[in-house]
């Protein structure tokens, strides 16, 4: 059991045990003793005292600990440098060529704003400390930038709040890179005071400029506006970290219930992209891998958020490591089947199908949306229609269409005299064989009545296919001089330029339902009613009078 003294460095209060106290006594007194003749002893050490209370604050922090020990002042000692070391190294920088003086700015360089050499907030002169380049190329470079948009403008004023300012000898030294030990203390504490004195030999020659003055007082009162936001600051990052609180709550409460529609109610979303890519054997092992892969980074951004802004506890670092192999597992298995999904669409067959078509009275076909909808009992059950029979059949337009832009109707001039459709269906699949079944797998209702053509809206899965990039295209040849009256409802699934409401714009009967059409060597063109087109206008008509 060891005797704890409670001491005080520079207002920073420890715990030490009474060995390590009397370690750290001699050294500071030796310390003391030796720069009792510099210009400004008090100062160096005064400086000194609160390096080593740094240290010991950041030794006690990394360790977890209250009390300091005699280790942990050897430890010190041994990186400030004794004095005797220090003594030692001066007489040999002594006997040496005068040239060859010590060397104390290898430390490692830590950004600081400098308060000595400055024009505003002293940020390029720490950035040239910084980088070892002298601060001029670096106010030179924000000059040039203020050409685009103000941008160095902008970046000025950030890095000026961001970056700290150089307040005490230590954190100069650290933006210089010298050494904290008491080599680089007193080397740093001579140049200061060679630096003093050409400033007051040289200063009869210089008369301090307004624009000087002005940037001290707008330096300052910048200085005095930070400290005030700074407090103000504390209140809007709290702010700001609820509200981060609150949006990843909100993002885990819609996870947890899309995960739940996609597993509990597939027949409620299967019918809609991307769910109908994956609705098959792979369904589920993507949904809740992607879960965790999407819950965990939100778990972790909360529990950082609550740990600054409430300083609670986090999770201990062999928790955290069993969640995130957890999260990599999510990965790589939202990864594999995902890419088992992807090689699903690998290559691409078709297949053609031709119906022979009634050749109808007056060569007329007329060209229909079929409004008929046919329905599946499980589209019946997600529709809740109510009906117990395989088909349900509806004329209602309410229900939208689930299955979007894989029909498309082109008309062409037919070789023979008969007029044929062409079904040519298409899809995708992980090998030629499974894309043509699942092309085959797939169902198109066609109608002809008389001279009226209807075609269903879409192309229909067979119950129990993933989509597939499924798509059907299909080919109308009718012969030469064939009329064709094509309804407007079939405007988006007309291809090769037929437009329905520019010949109606043609013929002056743009609120018609329908446009003709006729088959030439040329291809489909709009059938133009000369009679309408060519009626001439009131005011060109000549009266003419009967004697």
């Amino acid at each position: 059991m060891n005797k704890t003294i409670i001491i005080n460095i520079n207002g920073t209060v420890f715990h030490i045990e009474e060995d390590a106290y009397e370690i750290l006594k001699n050294y500071m007194t030796d310390v003391k003793r030796h720069f009792l003749n510099s210009a400004d002893s008090h100062e160096i050490t005064t400086d000194i005292e609160n390096r080593i209370a740094e240290m010991l604050s950041e030794i006690l922090a990394n360790e977890n600990k209250q009390v300091i020990v005699e280790q942990d002042v050897r430890q010190v000692v041994e990186l400030m440098g004794t004095v005797q070391d220090f003594e030692n190294a001066e007489q040999d920088n002594d006997a040496s060529a005068p040239h060859n003086g010590y060397v104390y700015n290898s430390g490692a360089r830590i950004l600081f704003r400098d308060p000595d050499d400055h024009l505003l907030g002293g940020v390029c002169a720490g950035l040239g400390n910084y980088f070892d380049i002298k601060p001029t190329w670096v106010r030179l470079l924000f000059l040039l930038t203020l050409v685009f948009f103000g941008t160095g403008f902008f970046l000025y004023i950030i890095l000026w709040i961001v970056i700290p300012r150089a307040v005490t000898r230590a954190d100069r030294m650290a933006m210089k890179g010298e050494k904290l030990n008491l080599q680089g203390f007193k080397n740093n504490f001579e140049e200061e005071l060679s630096a003093v004195r050409n400033h007051l030999t040289d200063l009869k020659d210089e008369a301090k400029p307004m624009i000087y003055k002005l940037r001290d007082f707008i330096s300052e009162f910048f200085y005095h506006l930070g400290r005030f936001f700074n407090g103000v600051g504390k209140v809007l990052v709290k702010v700001f970290g609820i509200v981060v609180l609150l949006a990843c709550l909100g993002f885990a409460i819609v996870l947890i219930v899309c995960l739940a529609m996609v597993t509990l109610w597939p027949d409620s979303h299967n019918h809609m992209f991307p769910f109908s890519v994956m609705a098959n054997q792979y369904a589920n092992h993507i949904y809740f891998s992607g879960f965790v892969v999407a819950v965990i980074p939100l778990l972790a951004v909360f529990l950082i958020t609550l740990k600054a802004i409430f300083n609670t506890g986090t999770i201990d670092k062999s928790m955290g490591s069993v969640i995130f192999v957890i999260w990599l597992f999510a990965v790589g298995v939202l990864v594999f089947y995902g890419s088992r999904v992807a090689a699903g669409f690998r290559s691409s067959a078709s297949f053609n199908q031709t119906i022979s078509l009634a050749t109808p009275s007056k060569n007329t076909y007329y060209l229909k949306l079929n409004d008929v909808k046919y329905f599946t009992h499980d589209d019946s059950v997600r529709l809740n229609l109510q009906s117990d029979k395989n088909i349900v059949v509806t004329n209602s337009n309410d229900f939208e269409d689930y299955e979007q832009d894989n029909l498309s109707i082109r008309i062409e001039k037919s070789d023979v005299s008969k007029p044929v459709l062409v079904e040519t269906f298409r899809a995708k699949g992980s090998h030629y064989e499974d894309a043509l079944l699942n092309a085959r797998n797939t169902k198109y209702i066609f109608v002809q009545q008389d001279s009226v053509l209807k075609f269903d809206r879409y192309l229909q899965r067979l119950p129990g296919n993933p989509w597939h990039s499924q798509e059907i295209e299909v080919t109308l040849k009718v012969p030469m001089n064939s009329i064709i009256v094509i309804e407007d409802r079939l405007s988006d699934f007309l291809r090769d330029g037929i437009d329905v409401y520019r010949c109606k714009e043609k013929n002056k009967k743009t609120e018609a339902s329908s446009a003709s059409f006729v088959m030439t060597d040329n291809g489909l063109e709009c059938k133009v009613d000369t009679l309408v087109t060519t009626i001439p206008k009131p005011d060109s008509l000549k009266i003419l009078k009967v004697k």
